[in-house]
């Protein structure tokens, strides 16, 4: 079906720096979705503060990743020499978390409702990406937006004649007043690698503290409570048995770009994924889907 702005209700195309989006302007509701990286940088119901992070340093430029937001991590997640073999023979750079966040995306479709709005977005990573990587696969993220909450759900589809072997992360960032006062629940019990500390294996205890940098991959693909002092927010996910939760602290936030020295205080990372040794193998005309849903506490 050809895509007809003029019949979108609430959304319109605008530009914000050198990047394309689409906004979305429902009476219940609000969103800001980049065609680069099909990376979403707002959404909240009307009256409330947002839900996301985004940096105010943040830069909006053709090849460069929005520091904020839900970027998408595919087809691989972080440094390329950790991903699993399988994954790592693939990846032809050094460039951590792959291509597809700097890569322009494709409207696929808008569907609107008096409650709901639908946008989904694709990627085909064929010859454009050889030099990057080796592969054929088709990504579709689906964007669901309401007054409840929101939804994405990313399908990879194997166009290769060969398996497929992949991570990925929905890369997600919350907004916190104090990130000393901020707690991850539903992860107690849980296996994690701590990247921090040469990649031990260590076991969750009570939920989750922020003490300084934390980068953990933790072995759960469970339903999480984030409670900060000013909200709390319920992260649900589907296809995934590994979360990544992140907070840069004072040292490496003075060492990263497009990252206020003091913004490590008021946002963490907490990362739906496919990542470390859960990483995904699809056949030949095989697909994927890695979804995450946030709601209110």
């Amino acid at each position: 079906m050809p895509i007809t702005p003029g019949q979108w209700s609430f959304t319109r195309w605008v530009t914000i720096g050198q990047l394309e989006a689409l906004e979305v302007h429902h009476p219940l509701f609000g969103a800001r979705l980049f065609l680069q990286g099909a990376h979403l940088t707002q959404f909240g119901p009307v009256g409330e503060p947002g839900w996301l992070w985004v940096s105010e340093t943040a830069r909006y430029e053709t090849g460069r990743a929005i520091r904020g937001g839900i970027p998408v991590c595919w087809p691989w997640f972080g440094d390329p020499a950790r991903n699993p073999p399988e994954v790592r023979r693939r990846i032809l750079t050094d460039s951590a978390h792959g291509f597809a966040r700097t890569a322009v995306w494709k409207l696929e479709d808008v569907r609107e409702t008096a409650h709901e709005i639908e946008i989904s977005l694709s990627l085909d990573a064929d010859t454009d990406f050889e030099d990057l990587w080796q592969g054929r696969a088709r990504a579709l993220l689906t964007f669901s937006f309401s007054a409840e909450g929101c939804q994405l759900a990313l399908t990879t589809s194997n166009a290769d004649r060969e398996a497929l072997a992949f991570t990925e992360a929905l890369h997600s960032y919350f907004p916190t007043p104090d990130i000393s006062d901020t707690r991850i629940r539903g992860l107690d019990g849980a296996t994690y690698i701590d990247t921090l500390d040469g990649w031990q294996s260590k076991v969750q205890k009570g939920p989750v503290r922020f003490e300084g940098e934390t980068d953990r991959i933790y072995e759960s693909g469970g339903d999480l409570r984030i409670a900060t002092p000013a909200r709390l927010r319920l992260l649900g996910s589907a296809g995934s048995d590994s979360t990544v939760v992140w907070n840069p602290g004072p040292a490496k936030a003075r060492r990263l770009t497009d990252f206020p020295d003091q913004a490590w205080r008021t946002m963490l990372c907490v990362e739906t994924a496919n990542a470390g040794n859960d990483y995904q193998v699809l056949n030949s005309g095989q697909s994927h889907t890695l979804a995450l849903m946030l709601r209110r506490g």
